[in-house]
């Protein structure tokens, strides 16, 4: 993995100086927090989680956790719940959700993870695959981890419709500047606002790309779905087998 001395990293790599690299949340976790909860859009798609994953009473895992917002409404569903995520700022408050609801955490990179092969009946990963740097890595890492029959569950921003080069002014139609296909890092763009993107970038993916992305760690596609009534739609889920 490769960066840049501008932005830092979730993955916690080892330049070559031996300086271990920022993660990119590290500092923002309470400003995040609130933001998150703040937004209606997280609602929808917390929502969207519990509906698609539905109750279970096996393991499941939280990618990419962050501040744990999902955790009590997956212990509430009857899994018994690990949450892992690189952040230990974002972590830091993952642990009081986590407290009050029995999940377990870990601090592992998410291309890495620290569990044997089949250990989880379900994993879940809401508004991640913009934040990882190897999405392909993690996919298949999340592959590893599923039992035979077990679902993986990725709810995002659409990567059609909220992207650097998509630009959604307050009234109007969305805007698509010229960019879609340019794949990586971006710390900047016609769609950043003034909102997270700014602070920590985001890697885009075209659809193709991201979709491919789990079907290539040998997941089947069952379910896609745009939540939400906007015409140009925020959120993207899918629901994919091992």
């Amino acid at each position: 993995m490769t960066t840049t001395a501008a932005r830092t990293t979730t993955e916690g790599s080892q330049p070559a100086n031996g300086q271990t690299i920022r993660r990119r949340y590290d500092g923002l976790a309470d400003w995040y927090d609130a933001e998150m909860r703040r937004l209606p859009l997280t609602a929808t798609a917390t929502s969207t989680v519990a509906g698609l994953l539905g109750p279970g009473h096996g393991r499941c895992l939280d990618l990419a956790c962050g501040t744990g917002i999902l955790l009590p409404g997956l212990t509430a569903l009857g899994w018994r719940v690990t949450g892992v995520d690189v952040s230990g700022d974002q972590l830091r408050l993952a642990r009081r959700r986590a407290a009050g609801c029995g999940a377990s955490l870990a601090q592992a990179d998410a291309s890495r993870l620290p569990f044997p092969d089949g250990t989880f009946d379900a994993v879940v990963s809401l508004f991640a695959h913009t934040d990882l740097d190897d999405l392909g890595r993690t996919a298949a890492e999340a592959a590893r981890l599923l039992r035979p029959g077990g679902r993986l569950l990725d709810v995002g921003t659409h990567p059609c419709f909220v992207q650097p080069f998509a630009e959604r002014p307050a009234h109007g139609p969305i805007l698509l500047h010229q960019g879609y296909r340019a794949r990586g890092w971006h710390g900047h763009g016609p769609g950043f606002n003034a909102g997270i993107r700014p602070r920590v970038g985001a890697n885009h993916l075209p659809l193709a790309d991201l979709v491919n992305a789990f079907l290539g760690a040998g997941l089947t596609l069952r379910r896609l779905e745009e939540p939400g009534e906007d015409d140009y739609p925020f959120l993207m889920a899918l629901v994919l087998e091992r």
